[in-house]
């Protein structure tokens, strides 16, 4: 089967990852035993001087096996001489009608195996060089090397090739620059190169590389497409006067080109450079963490019905305390004192529209799906940060939502939170010393959920002994010593304060607040939940958007929260 060879080895090994992902399978090429296909230099198909002869393949248990024999050519007497001095040992082929599953390749045709510098398919290697000696006997090496690297080609067919690019580079010369180039590229800057050479017959006639091969322009990119004067061309002169500022200035290529550009009057000059890619199909947001928000929705009780009544006994009067009876006496009826509040729900919403012009226009991304999980996102975050917080609107504005409605934890009556203040010189020991004693007050449901600014966490955690030490290792230490189930950051809490009523008024900045979130309820009527719709103005081409909810919100149990707040001037 064999014949007459030059150098054998596997031009792929089956069961070995590829640098691409891809694994070849066993007996996925088994069509090719016995095939003669050509022998090519790195995948280059462009010219038939890259072809250095064939190679016989034979499908083997664990990949293909390939007899290559070089030709007479003077391409192919040059590659054989660099195969028999070992400055090219790896082999990589180039295939196409690929059958694939999971990145498996299950099948396919190989139409060229290459020698390359390097290659992706790590089993692939010349293991078997033979060469006659002038004698006429023969000589076999057994030398191996494993692939890495190699050039890209269709992207429908397959080559064990992989490109590597040096992370630590920060600039390109010129010839990194048009190894990255596609042959529209190339061909546009081979014809800027021909228009420098004084022996050329016109700018978009034969530009000579270094090794002698010519490459004929099928187009010259700084030409008109009408038939009046060729512009932009660049003499040798011009050409030679960019090269030494590049030189000299220590430059990037493209930098250079781009600087001397419009001096020498090139246009497109860009289709010389690859475009910009992005690195994700949707571009990122701009907000706050909102973690705090899945938490605290996730945690309340969610009421099928959005009228809710707190109903309240207050038993904690002296009248309401069992007695001892005297004989011959009248019994006392116990007085208790009832309490009740109606909570009734509050539309809110969020609403969008897009030009439809812009929703066509727009191809990179589904803009639509991104304006939905946005404005979902946003309407969740005003729902918590009203039922823990309020919206911080004025009480005037027109969007404000209700407090009669949605009943912020944080300014709720005194019946149903607990206030610690502390001063405004207090140290954080101090903080944390009055929030475990104000435990004793709390009458919610199991351990809380401290919602803080991040600020107060961290100075929390930064709290050190007399020895310097820091007295919380890790929170599971301070949440321990809080007796608190977790300790949530909560972003929109920063700032936040208030001033009370008092005289004279007191300003009280707001430090944390710690409740079970199962007190705090969330009503919803049949219909009342998170709805979106959308509807088109055909006067205007918009696409409108509304997502909305209609809900109510309130603490239903007594002394289920703690507010914690430090005094700040006095008003």
């Amino acid at each position: 089967m064999k014949g007459k060879y030059n150098f054998s080895g596997y031009a792929t090994k089956a069961n070995v990852r590829c640098a691409d992902g891809r694994l070849i399978r066993p007996d996925a090429f088994k069509e090719q035993d016995g095939i003669t296909v050509p022998l090519v230099w790195q995948h280059n198909h462009a010219d038939p001087a890259n072809v250095l002869g064939h190679a016989l393949l034979e499908n083997r248990a664990d990949g293909v096996y390939a007899y290559a024999s070089f030709n007479s050519t003077k391409s192919g007497e040059n590659a054989q001489a660099l195969v028999e001095h070992g400055d090219i040992e790896s082999l990589s082929i180039y295939a196409n009608n690929l059958v694939e599953k999971s990145k498996d390749v299950l099948h396919g045709v190989i139409r060229e195996v290459s020698l390359v510098l390097s290659g992706a398919n790590p089993g692939a290697m010349i293991d078997n060089l033979v060469f006659a000696h002038g004698d006429g006997s023969q000589v076999e090496s057994p030398d191996e090397a494993i692939i890495f690297s190699g050039l890209p080609i269709k992207m429908e067919a397959l080559s064990h090739a992989d490109t590597k690019t040096d992370s630590a580079a920060t600039d390109k010369t010129i010839g990194d620059v048009i190894d990255t180039m596609n042959e529209e590229q190339k061909t546009a800057m081979y014809a800027l190169m021909a228009q420098m050479l004084e022996n050329a017959p016109d700018g978009a006639g034969t530009a000579t590389h270094s090794d002698d091969e010519g490459v004929i322009m099928k187009h010259n990119v700084f030409e008109k497409d009408d038939d009046g004067p060729t512009q932009g061309t660049l003499s040798h002169d011009a050409m030679k006067v960019i090269l030494a500022d590049a030189m000299d200035s220590n430059a990037s290529f493209k930098a250079t080109l781009l600087k001397h550009a419009v001096t020498y009057g090139i246009e497109n000059i860009d289709l010389l450079f690859p475009d910009a890619k992005t690195i994700a199909n949707t571009p990122s947001m701009i907000q706050r963490r909102t973690e705090w928000v899945s938490t605290f929705l996730a945690g309340v009780y969610h009421n099928p019905w959005s009228r809710i009544k707190s109903l309240a006994f207050d038993i904690t009067d002296e009248v309401a305390r069992a007695r001892g009876y005297v004989k011959g006496t009248m019994k006392k009826d116990e007085v208790i004192k009832l309490t009740k509040r109606m909570t009734g729900p509050k539309t809110i919403y969020k609403k969008q529209a897009l030009d439809r012009d812009d929703v066509i226009d727009i191809t990179d991304i589904n803009v639509v799906a991104l304006l939905k999980n946005e404005m979902r996102g946003m309407l969740e975050e005003e729902i918590a940060r009203a039922a823990l917080l309020s919206d911080g609107r004025d009480a005037d504005d027109p969007d404000k939502i209700n407090e009669e409605n949605i009943r912020p934890v944080y300014k709720d009556v005194d019946m149903y939170v607990e206030r610690v203040r502390v001063a405004s010189n207090a140290t954080v020991e101090d903080t944390i010393e009055a929030i475990i004693r104000s435990r004793k007050n709390y009458e919610g449901s199991g351990n809380p959920t401290m919602f803080t600014t991040t600020d107060f966490l961290t100075d929390m955690l930064l709290v050190k002994d007399t020895t310097g030490r820091r007295i919380y290792s890790n929170m599971a230490d301070l949440m321990a010593t809080l007796r608190v189930s977790v300790i949530v950051e909560v972003p929109v809490m920063v700032g936040v304060d208030r001033t009370t009523d008092e005289t004279p008024a007191v300003h009280l900045n707001l430090l944390a607040i710690m409740l079970n979130m199962k007190d705090y309820v969330i009503g919803a009527d049949k219909g009342g939940e998170i709805n979106t719709f959308e509807d088109f103005d055909i006067n205007f081409n918009k696409n409108q958007y509304l997502i909305e909810t209609r809900i109510s919100g309130c603490l239903t149990k007594p002394k289920s929260a703690i507010v914690i707040e430090q005094i700040g001037v006095a008003g």
